[in-house]
């Protein structure tokens, strides 16, 4: 199936999941999240799932990493809707949010983190297939910064759902995932 066909069908899948078992499932998410271990993780560029679209809770995720690696700095987005770029901004418990026109949630403002500096980052996805690539919401954000990180950047994304088998139009500008974290399983790619 195509990106397109895949994102209809899993938005509707993951608008489906009634609230009290998303909750669950976010349970379940996280205990899988605990069973892999990051040495030299220093810095996370991670994300504000977006309720409305039944995104995973990204910040049991993250709460989980600032309560095992002393001293992580947290990242946030910043996007840029003129030209699908964003920037790594770093976050702390003074920093003030906004929802931007997508209905994402970032930072004001902060100091950038240049993408040398990331080791870790979660990817938003609707689904991912067999080798990792993913599904997004189709801007690109994702995959135009990940160009400018280090290769050894560690790439996650959590999905409710197993990885499908193909995404038929994969393209050469896609990066695909180091792992998905899921209710059944972690997939290693």
């Amino acid at each position: 199936m195509t990106k397109k066909e895949l994102r209809k069908i899993y938005k509707e899948k993951r608008a489906a999941i009634p609230s009290k078992e998303k909750l669950k499932l976010d349970d379940v998410l996280l205990i899988n999240f605990q069973r892999l271990y990051f040495e030299d993780v220093a810095v996370l560029l991670t994300y504000w799932a977006k309720t409305d679209a039944q995104e995973p809770n990204t910040h049991l995720f993250s709460g989980f990493l600032r309560h095992s690696i002393p001293g992580l700095q947290l990242a946030y987005p910043k996007c840029d809707l003129n030209n699908y770029s964003m920037e790594a901004l770093q976050v702390n418990e003074d920093t003030v949010y906004y929802s931007n026109q997508y209905g994402i949630t970032e930072p004001k403002e902060g100091i950038i983190i240049e993408p040398a500096e990331i080791d870790l980052v979660f990817v938003p996805l609707l689904v991912c297939d067999n080798n990792g690539y993913r599904v997004g919401y189709g801007k690109g954000f994702y995959d135009r910064y990940l160009t400018r990180c280090r290769r050894d950047i560690i790439k996650i994304g959590f999905s409710y759902f197993d990885p499908v088998e193909k995404i038929d139009d994969k393209n050469d500008f896609d990066i695909p995932l180091d792992y998905c974290i899921t209710p059944e399983s972690v997939y290693e790619f």
